[in-house]
C-alpha cells in the first residue's frame, strides 16, 4: 500500500507536487525538483 504525499518548496513553501510513498516508511521523503515560483531547482520536503 502506498501513502499520498505533498512536497513543499523548501525556500518559497510552495506546495508544487504530490507523490508517493511506501505506507511503512517513517523518513520523511526529500527530493531536488523545480519550483516554477522560485524559477529554480530547490530542495522540496514532503509536509505533515
Amino acid at each position: 500500500m502506498r501513502k499520498k504525499v505533498i512536497l513543499i518548496c523548501s525556500e518559497c513553501l510552495a506546495r508544487n507536487y504530490t507523490t508517493s510513498k511506501k505506507e511503512g516508511e517513517t523518513k520523511r521523503l526529500e527530493l531536488m525538483k523545480y519550483c516554477p515560483h522560485c524559477n529554480k531547482q530547490t530542495l522540496h520536503k514532503e509536509s505533515k
